[in-house]
Formats: structure tokens, sequence, C-alpha cells
């Protein structure tokens, strides 16, 4: 058999791992639940901006990789003059390189808010993919905590304004400043301590995980899991351990607000540290947001390696049933800090900025998990059939399709094979039409048109024996007057939302 004669191989259809295809559903969901949120962030003061999905690799920040590995952890690509791109990571690091690029011509504060997908090129795994979108809001030139504050209290209306209760979550706020007055207490201040440092960090984000015994034995000599997996710990003594302990386990502050600066006393940032929490928490007691919805919380660490003041995080405290089928509280749906070193890479000169940023994806699981989110049922559109595929008529269906449109009801008038009416019927089915526009020449002679309710027909479907009754009954269809066609579909979709309504 010569090459000419063998049969081309068909290209796989393959999803790329650690992505994935969106159904007309979530879109809807992930719009309805954006327009929300704007609409907080708009009755907060803050105004869109939008960033492209690539920025030169060198300006995505420091926790990204070096020159020599570009490809680590980000997407990288060779632009024509040999320049490192990377797809965005966050929308942070884009947003202080606009800043930067314009600030002569932007007014500070700047404040903005941006929503898009961003991409990770990390391992893939259950509920854990390469790219997802993220909402930020920031505002740049702000250097006072009152900005830190108020992000908060938007981070606590957003998530009410997205139904979310008083009781199911709650946005935890520490300052790095005192963090890292504790760890310069307990003498992993400087440079060579840097490791150290990092290690020490990633213990305390395992609280919630391992406990403090858990975050005790990271802490100190290392910790075994359940499999045997051994992680080397930080190194710390007993009375480091028992220091540090002390700190993410304040559960009220109030109480131990006093300690915790005679801890951090004569550090270079600590005792400036404690002073911002305790103005953050004056600010938003005054505007009304009490603990139970903006909590201190020095066990709060997160991961990005710039963040230089407060930093915050939305927590949601709700159970729910994971893969496995324990119950688990669902926690962080998003957070954020001040990053004052981010503009200020671009600039040789500070330039103050806080911002919290949301995760879409998660979010939106928590809302469904609630009930939350696309509960209001998209309706199919009305489909007009085509009986005759003559120009004439053709028209006629079409200006009655551009019709039912006008008056803001879906509608599509058939494409496929015409010639099968049958299969029209069956593709009205199957797309959950609630009503069918069917004219042929008869009809078309007399200037009226069958309307058929496809829901109600289904259900007296249900009632009806045998053929030759069905066909007797013509079943929930009737005959008006083209004119008229508008004003009885709106009539019979009417009637369907009211069944609806009483049905749920």
């Amino acid at each position: 058999m010569n090459d000419k004669s063998k049969k081309p191989q068909k290209l796989k259809a393959r999803l790329p791992r650690g992505f994935v295809d969106r159904s007309a559903a979530d879109i809807r969901a992930v719009n309805e639940m954006t327009g929300k949120i704007r609409e907080v962030y708009e009755r907060y003061g803050f105004d869109p901006v939008e960033t492209p999905l690539f920025e030169y690799t060198d300006a995505l920040g420091k926790f990204l990789p070096d020159s020599d590995r570009p490809n680590e952890g980000v997407f990288s690509l060779q632009d024509e003059d040999e320049q490192w791109m990377s797809l965005r990571y966050d929308l942070t690091a884009p947003l202080a390189r606009h800043v930067a690029e314009n600030f002569n011509e932007i007014q500070l504060p700047y404040r903005t808010y941006r929503a898009g997908y961003v991409f990770r090129n990390e391992k893939p795994g259950p509920g854990r993919f390469r790219q997802f979108m993220q909402f930020d809001a920031d505002t740049v030139g702000a250097p006072g905590v009152q900005a830190d504050a108020e992000m908060c209290m938007m981070m606590a209306d957003t998530l009410e304004a997205l139904g979310i209760k008083r009781g199911d979550y709650v946005i935890r706020v520490n300052n790095r400043k005192v963090l890292d007055g504790v760890l310069e207490a307990i003498g992993l201040g400087g440079d060579d301590k840097a490791a150290q440092r990092l290690n020490v960090l990633r213990a305390i984000d395992k609280l919630d995980k391992f406990g403090p015994e858990g975050v005790a034995l990271l802490l100190g000599p290392g910790r075994k899991d359940e499999s045997g997996d051994f992680t080397k710990g930080a190194g710390l003594n007993a009375d480091q351990i028992e220091k540090v302990l002390f700190f993410v386990g304040i559960k009220n502050y109030a109480e131990s607000a006093a300690q915790l600066a005679e801890l951090v006393a004569g550090t270079s940032n600590g005792g400036e540290g404690v002073e911002e929490l305790n103005f953050i928490g004056s600010l938003v007691t005054s505007a009304g947001y009490q603990a139970d919805r903006i909590k201190i919380d020095p066990s709060v660490v997160r991961g990005l390696e710039y963040y230089t003041g407060p930093v915050y995080e939305a927590e949601l405290l709700f159970d729910v049933t994971n893969e496995k089928g324990e119950k688990v509280v669902f926690g962080s749906v998003g957070g954020g800090g001040r990053y004052d070193g981010l503009v200020s890479r671009f600039m040789g000169q500070p330039v103050p900025a806080t911002g919290f940023s949301i995760g879409v994806s998660r979010l939106m699981t928590a809302l469904k998990n609630l009930g939350k989110l696309g509960q209001d049922q998209v309706i199919a559109p009305v489909l007009i059939t085509v009986m005759d595929g003559d120009t004439e008529s053709m028209g006629r269906y079409q200006r009655f399709t551009q019709a039912l449109r006008a008056e803001g009801i879906r509608a599509e008038m058939y494409q496929g094979n015409w010639k099968k009416f049958g299969n029209q019927l069956k593709y009205a089915d199957r797309r959950d039409c609630p009503v069918a526009i069917i004219q042929g020449g008869d009809e078309r002679a007399q200037g009226v048109v069958q309307i058929k309710d496809l829901i109600e027909g289904k259900r007296l479907a249900g009632e009806i024996e045998d053929n030759a009754t069905w066909r007797e009954a013509r079943v929930a269809q009737e005959i008006v007057p083209e004119a008229e066609l508008v004003a009885k579909v709106r009539e019979i979709l009417e009637a369907q939302a009211e069944d609806r309504r009483r049905a749920g």
C-alpha cells in the first residue's frame, strides 16, 4: 500500500490538562455574580480598568521566575525581540505596571477594579486549574491604613450583596509588620534568615489544617504525615515556637494586644504594625462592622511575598461536603493586603497601594452550595418553524422572529434541514423551547399562525393514552392572526412563568 492510499489520521480532540470548557449555565452564573460584585465596587467609587493577558516576564514580580527559568510557574514565550513575555499570574502585578507607565496621567489615589483570567503553570488537580478568573479592587496612592480598612468593609459588603448572610463569613485581618516583628523578636531578622522565615510562614499557614500541635512540629524538627512522608521543619527552639504559637493563637485580639505589643517592642516594624491593627479595628467598629464581620486575626498569612503591611482574607464559615464525602469548612474565597513595594519597583520612589482579589470560580462554587446562584432559569428561545423554503415564506418566518426579538423575547428561526418537519419539533423538545410557531401554506393564505405551547403540551401528553386522541386534541395549540402573534406568545410565556413560581 502506497502513502497516497493511506487514510489520513483524524486529529484527536483533547482538552489541555488543567483547563476546562465552561457551559452556558456556568457562564451565566459568573456574569450574575460579577454583576453584583461590580455594583458594590462602583458604589464605593471604584472605576474599571483592563490590562492585557500578557506582560513582560520581569514585570510580574519577584515571586515569579528568575531569568534563567522563565517557564517556572508561568506560561512564557519569546517575542520577535527575544524578550520573554508571560501570561499574567495575577491581576495585581499588571496593575502596578499600568500605574507606573501612566503615573503622570492618572489621578491619585487611583481606585480601580478588574476582572479577568489569570494563568498558573502549576500541576493541576481536583478543583485546581491552570486558568481561573479573579476579580480585584485596588487603591494606589493611599498611604494610610484607612484604605485597608475600607477594603475589608468592601469585602464584607460584597459577600452580603451575593447573599452570604452574617455568621456565614468573616474578614480576617493581620499585619505583616507585626509578624515580621515577632520573627525579629525571636532572632529571625536579617537577610541571612530569609529562608528560615519563609519556612515559618509556611508552617503558620498550615494552622487550620494541622492545628497548633502540627504547626509546632513544622516550626521545630519537622512533621511526618499519615502516609509516612516527612516535611522538614523550620528548626526553631522551644522558646521561639512558644512565642510564634502565642501570636497565631490569639483568639481575642483586644485581650492580647498589650502582650503582643510587649513581644514586638524594640523591633523595627512590630510596634508600628500593632498600632495599624488597632487603628483598623477602631475604624471598622466605628463604621458598624463588628468582630463577627471583620476580625483581627494574627493567624492570617498571605502567600505572596510582596505584602508589606495589613493583610486580609475573606473566609466562608459554613460546611460543605468534599469529594470524599466529608464535611469541611469552605474556607477562603479571596484576600489581599498592602503592597507598597510593587509599584515602586518601576518608579524608584515609594508608591503605597492596597487591594484584594476574589477567586471567582471558588466563590461561585460556594454560592451554588448555598443556592444563591444560578437559580434564575434561562428560558430557551421560542422556535419559529420552517414549513416552506421559498423566499416569500422564509421572509415571513424571519419577520415573525424579528418581531418577537424586538419585544425582548428570545426567538430563533429553525436553521437546520427544514424539509423534515418532525426533526424541528424534536429540536424544540431537546432545547426545551417553550413555544413553537407554525405557518404552512393554508395558514399563510388566511394570514394566521399556529402557536403551540410546548410546555403545556408535554404536561397534557402524559394524560393522553392513544395517538388518535392526541391527533383530535391538538394539544395546547391555537390559531391566531399574524398581528396577534407577539401578544399571544407573551401571554403564554407569562402563564408558564407563573406556573414555575407556584411550583417553586
